[in-house]
C-alpha cells in the first residue's frame, strides 16, 4: 500500500487581502495573514503577516515573520523577523529577534531565555 507523505511547510492557512476575521483562530500549521484579524491567533507553525496584513490582537506560535502591521502582543518560540516594511506595536516575547533597517518597532521585548530564570527565583 503507498503512503502519502507530506513535507514540513507544504501545508498552510491564508487570510487574503479584503477578508476580515473577528474571533481566534487556531491554526495546526503554518498561517498568512494579506487581510485584517481583530483577536488572537494560535499556530503550531509559522505566522506570516503579509504587507497588506493587520493583526489586532495577541500572536502565539513557533516562529514569525511581519511585513504588516501587529498592534497587541505576539510570543514566538523560535524566531520572530521584523522585515523592513513591518510595524509592530506593543509586547515582544521571544528567542531570537530580527530586526530590517526601516522597520518600526515601539513597545518592549523580552528575549531569550529571561522568563526560565525568573521562574527560577
Amino acid at each position: 500500500m503507498a503512503t502519502q507523505q507530506q513535507q514540513p511547510g507544504a501545508l498552510y492557512n491564508a487570510l487574503t487581502a479584503g477578508s476580515k476575521i473577528i474571533g481566534t483562530v487556531i491554526a495546526d500549521s503554518d498561517f498568512r495573514v494579506d487581510g485584517v484579524v481583530e483577536g488572537d491567533i494560535q499556530s503550531n507553525g509559522k505566522v506570516v503577516i503579509g504587507e497588506q496584513g493587520r493583526i489586532k490582537g495577541t500572536i502565539v506560535c513557533q516562529n514569525a515573520e511581519i511585513m504588516g502591521q501587529l498592534d497587541g502582543k505576539i510570543e514566538t518560540k523560535h524566531t520572530l523577523a521584523l522585515r523592513a516594511t513591518g510595524n509592530i506595536k506593543g509586547e515582544v516575547k521571544t528567542q531570537t529577534l530580527i530586526v530590517e533597517p526601516n522597520a518600526v518597532f515601539n513597545g518592549s521585548c523580552s528575549m531569550g531565555n529571561e522568563s526560565k530564570a525568573e521562574s527560577r527565583k
